[in-house]
C-alpha cells in the first residue's frame, strides 16, 4: 500500500458502510483482472465485505465513462472506480482512448455527487502495465482501491462538517 504521508490518517481497518462499483474493460483484461484482484485485495483487507463490491465490465477504456455515469445514476454506491489498460501503438488511437477516458472521468468527478478513482493504465508497452498491474511497481488497482477508501472518508468528514 502507498503511504499518504500528507492524508489524514484514517486507517484502512475502520469500519466503513460503503458499496462500491467496480467496472474494468475487457480489453487487456490479462492486466484489468490483476488490477481488479488488487483492488478486492485492498478491499478485503479493510475489513469491506465482498457483496459490498459489485464488479462490472465493459469492451474497452472508452467505454469506462458511459458505464460509470450509469452505474452512479443508480444512487446505489459511494464510490465508483474504472480499471482499464490501454497500451501504445503505431497510430493515434492511443491518445483519443486517453484523452476520452480521461476527460470523461475528470467530468464525472466535476459534475457528481460521488467520486470516480480512475485506475487506467496507459503505458507505451505491455511490460510497462505488468509492472504495474502486480509486478515491480506495485498494482495500481490496489492503489484505486486505497483512493476510494479515502475519497469516502472525504465525503463523510465534509458531510459531516
Amino acid at each position: 500500500m502507498s503511504n499518504y504521508s500528507n492524508a489524514p490518517q484514517t486507517g484502512f481497518n475502520k469500519v466503513r458502510d460503503m458499496r462500491v462499483a467496480i467496472v474494468r474493460t475487457l480489453w487487456n483484461g490479462h492486466i484489468t483482472q490483476a488490477l481488479l484482484d488488487g483492488a478486492l485485495g485492498t478491499f478485503e483487507a479493510a475489513a469491506i465485505e465482498r457483496n459490498m463490491v459489485d464488479v462490472f465490465e465493459v469492451p474497452g477504456a472508452v467505454e469506462l465513462t458511459f458505464a460509470a455515469s450509469k452505474l452512479i445514476e443508480t444512487g446505489f454506491y459511494n464510490c465508483v472506480i474504472v480499471l482499464g489498460c490501454v497500451i501504445r501503438g503505431g497510430t493515434p488511437h492511443f491518445d483519443y482512448v486517453c484523452n476520452s477516458v480521461t476527460q470523461g472521468v475528470t467530468h464525472l468527478n466535476a459534475e457528481c455527487d460521488i467520486p470516480v478513482i480512475f485506475g487506467v493504465l496507459t503505458v507505451d508497452r505491455e511490460q510497462d502495465a505488468l509492472d504495474r498491474a502486480g509486478g515491480s511497481l506495485g498494482n495500481k488497482g490496489a492503489e484505486a482501491a486505497e483512493a476510494a477508501l479515502l475519497m469516502y472518508d472525504f465525503v463523510d468528514q465534509v458531510d459531516n462538517l
